[in-house]
């Protein structure tokens, strides 16, 4: 998810990780099993594998879960021929969402997906309706460690960041989606504390939320979808204070 405030949101998608560990990991495993069978089992020739078991490393999914996931994608079962594919729309307060699926069943995926916008207050759309508003970036962040603005936009241009967003004690540095796995090797051997690591849809702009319930209606409406098996990720364009953010959510 992304959205205001970067660090409660980073909080959030780890109590949502510690809460559903098991659905979480078998949406890694998911991942891994469909960039396996996308581009081979080797990790340093297909990126997209790589990404997926950085992933589910910084998860504490178990080593030999990753390992299997992998032989099974490298396998010949047609079972595990994943389709990806990303639902637009819109939920309470008018705030756009991307809704990123892994699914082997595209009519399951999509009902459920529509079922969950029209059950809670949100408009599913047409494919592009929404997808403008957002572009596909890296997204690291580290923790500040007591460092100033200067001292963090130095950081963030001897790494190769584009761009770098400091919230409280946390740093999100952004760059392009290609930039990823360079970006976070950079870190790690500046031997940076990383709180999290994604390729996110990043919105060009963020709609401000004046409504308490309609931001509870929004979070429920994203739960929901994140709680769906064959949904990876959901992506927002919402900004709402961080201490709505931290009521709502129980963080």
């Amino acid at each position: 998810m992304a959205g205001h405030s970067h660090s409660a949101n980073i909080a959030r998608r780890k109590g949502a990780v510690d809460a559903k560990r098991g659905k979480v990991f078998s949406k890694l495993a998911r991942a891994i099993i469909s960039a396996a069978r996308q581009g081979g089992g080797d990790p340093d020739a297909n990126l997209k594998l790589r990404y997926a078991i950085d992933k589910a490393r910084a998860s504490n999914v178990p080593k030999d879960t990753i390992e299997r996931a992998i032989q099974r994608g490298s396998g010949s079962k047609e079972s595990d021929a994943f389709e990806e594919v990303i639902y637009e729309g819109y939920a309470p307060g008018g705030i756009a969402l991307m809704v990123a699926c892994l699914t082997d069943n595209r009519h399951r995926t999509s009902p459920d997906v529509k079922h969950a916008f029209d059950k809670h207050g949100g408009n599913l759309g047409s494919p592009g309706s929404v997808a403008f508003m957002f572009q596909l970036k890296s997204v690291i962040a580290i923790a500040t460690a007591g460092r100033d603005e200067d001292q963090l936009t130095e950081l963030a241009l001897e790494v190769g960041a584009d761009d770098v967003e400091i919230d409280g004690e946390t740093a999100v540095l952004t760059a392009g989606p290609t930039q990823f796995i360079p970006l976070k090797g950079a870190l790690e051997k500046a031997a940076q504390r990383i709180l999290a690591a994604e390729l996110e849809y990043v919105p060009s702009n963020r709609v401000p939320l004046a409504d308490k319930e309609e931001a509870r209606k929004l979070l429920k409406l994203i739960d929901v979808l994140e709680d769906n098996d064959d949904v990876q990720n959901v992506y927002a364009n919402y900004d709402m204070p961080a201490e709505w953010l931290d009521e709502l959510t129980g963080a």
